[in-house]
């Protein structure tokens, strides 16, 4: 990471915390928050339910991911200390065609963005390490046109992968699980060429931890040691900061990944964390009403954030060497 302005590195000082890694919430879900909360869900119901967990919660959050196509209400009303990332690409991926092929909101710029608000950018790209190289030349062409443009607006760019394989369809299960650590690892490496001008890779944990043995009910398809050399390899394999997104799991099985991260000797810098957070409060939103959500928000939501900061504090590295 290459920090040759200022502007761009207060940006990124608001994202952090006073001990200098992240500890961000993550609410730009769209498709996948409409599904949890029923399809039939209107706007403005959404818009209302992301505000309630932007004020609920950014008190304890070093920064909060919104999108800005249900997101704006939210950001109005966060804490004033906790810092503003925006996703700038559109939900899901584009099903007709081959290769999970990103878009971008076509309303929005990274300027228009920044004029919002925006202390940073992010962008998901689904990637598959061993796909057709014509698709993932195609991907890096999108990465590249993004990075040009938080360059010109001096802007860290944080870019989230997430992994799959063309020939696999359930990313959950055992046979996914025994490629995964290589396919997480391979896209980090990756994506950290100066070519694409990350500044923050948001990624997953580099194997699936229901499948890790003393963590499963299944058929372990890694040992423990595997496992920690896996995370052991992550950190190696990239110059840059990097954070871990939950991945949906429940709050305490993210916890204990964090804590065996840190075990294993791995070095990451925070995490962007979401449904492991929130989740719980937006069924009780839909099914019981605004009041039941935000009583579930100031107890278990606020518990599930300030008990993973306490775990934060042992586990992530600061990133102001970077800075």
């Amino acid at each position: 990471m290459t920090l040759n302005s200022v502007v761009k590195q207060n940006r990124l000082n608001r994202l952090m915390n006073d001990h200098g890694f992240f500890s961000a919430l993550a609410i730009d879900q769209r498709g996948a928050l409409k599904r949890m909360m029923g399809e039939d869900t209107a706007k403005e119901e959404i818009e209302a339910y992301k505000s309630l967990v932007s004020y609920q919660l950014t008190p304890y959050a070093s920064a909060i991911l919104l999108d800005p196509e249900y997101g704006w209400p939210a950001v109005e009303k966060k804490n004033e200390e906790c810092g503003l990332l925006v996703a700038y690409e559109k939900t899901g991926y584009d099903t007709d065609e081959p290769g999970r092929m990103p878009s971008l909101l076509p309303e929005w710029s990274v300027r228009r963005l920044v004029e919002k608000g925006a202390d940073g950018i992010k962008v998901l790209l689904y990637h598959d390490a061993d796909g057709a190289p014509e698709i993932n030349e195609k991907k890096d062409v999108f990465i590249e046109r993004i990075a040009s443009e938080c360059v010109a607006e001096e802007i860290p760019f944080f870019l989230e992968i997430l992994t799959y394989d063309e020939k696999i369809d359930d990313m959950k299960g055992p046979e996914y699980a025994k490629i995964r650590p290589r396919k997480v690892i391979s896209s980090m490496k990756h994506f950290s060429e100066e070519r694409f001008r990350a500044d923050v890779l948001k990624v997953e944990v580099p194997v699936n931890m229901n499948y890790v043995e003393g963590y499963t009910k299944e058929d372990a398809v890694y040992s423990k040691e595997e496992a920690a050399e896996y995370f052991r390899e992550q950190s190696y394999a990239t110059p840059l900061p990097f954070i871990f997104l939950s991945g949906g799991v429940s709050a305490e099985l993210f916890q204990e990944t964090l804590k065996f991260a840190k075990h294993s000797g791995a070095e990451f810098h925070g995490v962007l964390c979401g449904r492991a957070t929130w989740s719980g409060s937006a069924y009780e939103y839909k099914q019981s009403g605004q009041e039941t959500a935000e009583q579930w928000l100031a107890t278990e939501g606020k518990r599930n954030i300030m008990a993973l900061n306490d775990v934060l504090k042992e586990t992530a590295a600061s990133c102001k060497e970077y800075i």
